[in-house]
């Protein structure tokens, strides 16, 4: 396991973050969060409602004695209960009751990486990044994030952030994988631009992409996701993962997650497990480099296109710049290669 700096930041994080969405039994975490911890791994994201708040008291629990080696990351926003307008959203009263009962759950006094969960459209940007800054001030949080949310907010909160002298967004967190590659329009370039740390969850597409469907004796036929619920598109990604893995000798897994990190060297995937076998399949992805071709391969199968105006601006070449524009070098690696 490698480490990298969190945003703009001096926080050294790992390659590959750990899901704590399914911490639910106690001795079934203890065994994913060890084996998470002796491969290396140091960033642990969990949110308040995760649960129902289960996901954090067991964490709590877990950390107790070896806290500060975690960089623990939770979130806020989504409604603490769902007949009071206020126990939901962005907004200061609901970030400092969030931040209280998270500290509790997770037996500790500050958080490290404070996530806003998604965008919260009636709370001014100004009120979230103020609130944050006071709780940073406060020493209750160390770090601040978003998730789920438009590139243009993410932008306009740290320019304010930065004018202002407040604590910055150093992460966004944001889907990402082979079958949603949404955020090559507008997220990842934003936060490539401007030095922002790429957290990415759903790396197998709610298992769609681990090979629990490209071979029918595996593949269950009900649960979230289910075969008869697949299209033709989801399958055709599918068996192009399975395809690579089984060439390379590698889990389909594997090949999912190490794709999630070749497009980009921001990108830490989140891998969730619920097992430590699991766990330590997925880790795995951090010793595969996909080769030019499987990548190419693998990215056909999408059908995926950027659409306007990142097609657009792509094909603007020295019909609108001059000759000179193919000596130009680029100031930062484009997305696609890290």
């Amino acid at each position: 396991m490698r480490y990298r700096l969190l945003g703009g930041t001096g926080l050294r994080v790992s390659e590959v973050f750990l899901g704590a969405m399914l911490f639910t039994e106690l001795e079934a975490a203890r065994r994913i969060l060890d084996r998470y911890g002796e491969a290396g791994g140091n960033v642990v994201d969990t949110a308040n409602f995760y649960g129902g708040g289960r996901s954090e008291s067991v964490l709590g629990e877990l950390l107790e004695g070896r806290r500060d080696r975690f960089v623990v990351a939770t979130k806020y926003t989504v409604s603490r209960d769902g007949g009071d307008p206020n126990a939901a959203g962005s907004h200061r009263k609901n970030l400092v009751l969030s931040l209280e009962e998270s500290l509790r759950r997770l037996r500790t006094d500050y958080i490290d990486l404070y996530w806003v969960n998604l965008w919260d459209r009636h709370t001014p940007v100004e009120e979230t990044m103020r609130a944050l800054d006071d709780a940073v001030r406060a020493g209750k949080i160390l770090y601040a994030g978003i998730s789920d949310a438009p590139a243009w907010v993410v932008a306009r909160a740290n320019t304010l952030a930065e004018w202002r002298g407040w604590t910055p967004f150093s992460a966004v967190q944001v889907p990402y994988s082979l079958l949603n590659r949404d955020v090559e329009r507008e997220l990842l370039p934003m936060a490539e631009t401007l030095g922002l740390t790429v957290a990415a969850w759903g790396p197998l597409a709610h298992g769609v992409l681990s090979g629990r469907f490209t071979r029918p004796q595996d593949g269950p036929t009900g649960g979230r996701v289910s075969r008869e619920s697949l299209g033709a598109r989801e399958l055709a990604v599918a068996k192009a993962v399975q395809e690579v893995a089984d060439e390379l000798g590698h889990s389909p897994a594997q090949v999912a997650i190490a794709w999630t990190r070749a497009r980009s060297h921001a990108v830490h995937p989140i891998v969730g497990a619920s097992s430590a076998a699991q766990l330590e399949d997925s880790v795995g992805a951090l010793g595969l480099v996909l080769p030019e071709e499987a990548v190419r391969r693998l990215e056909a199968a999408t059908d995926f296109t950027l659409g306007f105006p990142g097609d657009f601006i792509a094909a603007a070449g020295p019909h609108v710049f001059g000759d000179a524009h193919l000596r130009i070098d680029p100031r930062r690696v484009p997305s696609g290669r890290a």
